[in-house]
């Protein structure tokens, strides 16, 4: 069975050979569609290079006009020239226009009332405090006694002078006599002067055991209580602001303080208030501090509750009228060279111009140098642009033309 199993499965040369050729035929046309996708994609890629080199060729052709279609469309701005009302920020603090302190005058003593509060306001010559004058008084009394003693010792000495006179004619007195008398009666006459004024003077020294307010005005420190024991050398019991009016001392940088004059005016607006007051400048100090670089404008307010010595406040000062070109803050862009803006050339670029801004008001910010205002300036979108690049300005404010139907593009083949 083996011997006839094996000649069944040799196979004889030609067998073997038609076999091959077969299989070589059969191989082939499997490869066959893979040749033709090959085929097509070499085909494809042929296109596609042409058309690019079509299309490179007829980019180089078209017209500048249809190149600044494809340009970006920016809003610019021509700020021409405004007249601005200047303006100086400042803060500071409030005080008294004029702080009037008011201590003892006299020898002092003890305080037995005080009848005022701090807050109230106090005419000139009102009692403020009074010191106990119980020995002052005894003394006054006895003065007021030696003023009649004297006046007693002066009417027998005019007596005594007038019966003289009466007798010397009939040659009882001699005249020796009668100017001694005289000169007793003057004497007499004397020490009531000296009295008299010793009295005024005990009453002048008691009237000043009364601390009387120097000019009418707003009390602004009690510094003292009944009881208190007081002396010439205490410090002041009380502060008086003259008339109420009141002041700010704003501190302001020395450039600013050279654009300011005395009558220039201000708007205060006291810390934690919305309520503003309007004062002018009175004074401005003739010192600069050397440390800090800035100087005091003293601005005059008239009194207000609002308005409390020692308080915070702010204050805008009018510094006159600039006329200068006016930005909005976002056509203003900054690096570490400083401030900038981008403007529009003739050729529709773009190009960086420094500028110096100067004050902010709610209308924009003013261009103090780096423009004339009659510039086209980028208004808003700066910070996408570069130097060189070409834009297509559109004005602001500016009526749109309608846009052109496209036409068609030609392709031209060089």
């Amino acid at each position: 069975m083996n011997y006839q199993h094996s000649e069944i499965r040799s196979d004889t040369p030609a067998q073997v050979a038609g076999e091959t050729y077969a299989a070589k035929r059969w191989n082939e046309q499997r490869s066959l569609p893979w040749r033709w996708i090959i085929l097509g994609i070499l085909v494809v890629g042929g296109l596609v290079a042409a058309y690019l080199l079509l299309g490179a060729g007829e980019s180089t052709a078209v017209p500048a006009a249809d190149r600044n279609e494809q340009a970006p469309r920016i809003t610019v701005v021509a700020p021409g020239t405004t007249a601005i009302e200047g303006a100086i920020n400042a803060t500071g603090t409030l005080a008294a226009r004029r702080a009037m302190p008011v201590g003892v005058v006299g020898e002092g003593g003890r305080v037995v009332s005080v009848p005022v509060e701090q807050g109230q306001w106090v005419r000139a010559g009102q009692v403020l405090a009074s010191i106990d004058r119980s020995v002052q008084s005894q003394q006054a009394r006895s003065a007021a006694a030696q003023i009649e003693v004297a006046r007693s010792d002066a009417n027998l000495a005019q007596a005594n002078l007038d019966r003289a006179l009466q007798l010397v004619d009939r040659g009882f007195i001699s005249k020796a006599e009668v100017d001694r008398l005289t000169a007793t009666r003057d004497a007499a006459r004397a020490r009531v002067a000296v009295a008299q004024a010793q009295y005024n003077e005990l009453l002048a020294r008691n009237a000043r055991l009364n601390i009387l307010a120097p000019a009418s005005g707003l009390l602004l420190e009690r510094n003292v209580e009944p009881g208190q024991t007081v002396s010439a050398g205490s410090p002041a019991l009380f502060v008086i602001a003259k008339g109420g009016e009141m002041e700010l001392l704003a501190q302001v940088g020395e450039t600013d303080l050279a654009k300011l004059t005395p009558g220039v005016s201000a708007t205060i607006t006291p810390a934690g208030m919305d309520k503003s007051f309007t004062g002018q400048i009175w004074q401005l100090e003739p010192t600069i501090d050397a440390q800090t670089r800035q100087g005091t404008a003293r601005i005059a307010l008239s009194y207000a509750p609002g308005l409390r010595p020692g308080g915070f406040a702010t204050a805008t000062i009018n510094s006159g009228t600039i006329v200068a070109p006016m930005l909005p803050e976002s056509a203003i862009l900054s690096d570490d060279k400083g401030a900038f803006v981008y403007i529009v050339d003739k050729d529709n670029k773009v190009r960086r111009r420094g500028v110096t801004t100067g004050i902010v008001t709610p209308g924009g910010v003013a261009i103090v140098s780096g423009l004339t205002g009659a510039e086209k300036v980028v208004l808003r979108a700066g910070g996408f642009l570069t130097e060189g690049e070409t834009i297509v300005p559109e004005l602001q404010g500016a009526k749109k033309a309608p846009a052109a139907a496209a036409q068609p593009k030609t392709a031209t083949k060089g």
